[in-house]
């Protein structure tokens, strides 16, 4: 089958950064197991990361964690999907990744596709939307639902694939305020067309923006630059609020978090999948939520780019795109 793999790290810049390879095709889906041909995938930042600095040993390493496809064969102990289905999801960072045309994955962290959305523009969702979801209900633990007219959640970094559904979310299932970050003109009306109603300029006092609108900030989702970024958090936080970030990248001083009895959380949508929790089955529900609601009219994709097909080439414009910082949304390819 074909396949998009790095052999070693390497600048994205690097004409071998990426490589087009004939691999075997996955066995026969064993357990809970779809096997899935691959139509769509989309580039996240964890693609750039592990390109950069994990070295793949002796054995050409397939990434790629957003897939969207059809199933092919189930494994036996398989529930949830039949051949033929259409399907989108993350996939996991231990297993080879969705840029082949053939991927094995755990229906257990796999959704219906939207029947509203074309391939790529599902490509664009699954490891965003279950980030932002979890971010937000389950480790932020905000009400869905709830009027809270005086009460705002920060999302930091408002430009990102995380942030656009992360504000999607806030606004469409919550009563809270939605205050999203942007750094540049584009991206600040990005936020607002994705439905903030405050967007800061995260490229100035953050705090003293926030002060003046005059709202309790219980909820922060600092998606990235969390240590720039954490005096600010800790000066906007309201008593007892939580802090939830996806990494960091240096130490953070949490004595700041002490006088307000202020909680810090780590968000990480592979920790399900990695741990084989009891309640791994949960992506599948949350996925199969999202394509309800994006099939509604609730939600939208985020995707900005179509780089074109599955290529070498294609996917490493998307690697420095990521590496840019400047991508709205999401930028996605089709079809081998």
């Amino acid at each position: 089958m074909k396949a998009i793999a790095y052999t070693k790290p390497l600048p994205i810049e690097a004409e071998d950064a990426l490589v087009e390879l004939d691999l075997p095709a996955p066995a026969a889906p064993q357990g809970r197991e779809l096997l899935v041909e691959i139509r769509a995938v989309s580039v996240n930042p964890v693609d750039a990361k592990q390109r950069r600095s994990v070295d793949p040993g002796p054995t050409p390493r397939v990434l790629g964690f957003d897939g969207a496809g059809v199933v092919r064969a189930v494994g036996p102990e398989a529930e949830l999907f039949r051949p033929g289905d259409e399907v989108f999801y993350a996939g996991v960072v231990n297993r080879p990744g969705t840029n082949a045309e053939l991927h094995l994955v755990d229906e257990r962290i796999v959704g219906p596709k939207p029947r509203s959305l074309s391939f790529a523009e599902a490509a664009s969702l699954p490891l965003t939307s279950i980030t932002a979801w979890e971010a937000l209900f389950d480790r932020l633990q905000m009400p869905q639902g709830m009027p809270q007219p005086r009460r705002g959640v920060l999302i930091l970094g408002g430009g990102g694939g995380v942030a656009s559904i992360a504000i999607q979310l806030a606004r469409q299932l919550t009563g809270t305020n939605v205050l999203a970050s942007a750094g540049r003109a584009e991206t600040r009306a990005w936020c607002e067309q994705l439905g903030a109603h405050h967007v800061l300029d995260h490229t100035g006092d953050i705090a003293t923006q926030v002060k003046i609108m005059g709202l309790s900030i219980p909820y922060i989702f600092g998606i990235n630059r969390t240590e720039a970024h954490w005096p600010a958090i800790c000066a906007v936080l309201a008593p007892f609020g939580l802090v939830c970030v996806i990494d960091q990248t240096g130490p953070l001083d949490l004595s700041k978090l002490r006088p307000k009895s202020g909680g810090l959380v780590f968000e990480g949508m592979f920790t399900r999948a990695l741990f084989q929790t009891p309640d791994m089955i949960g992506q599948h529900r949350l996925l199969a939520e999202v394509s309800r609601l994006v099939d509604a009219g609730v939600l939208r994709h985020t995707a900005t780019e179509h780089l074109g097909r599955i290529t070498a080439a294609n996917l490493r414009r998307g690697h420095a795109l990521v590496e840019s910082g400047a991508l709205r949304g999401k930028a996605v390819l089709e079809g081998f």
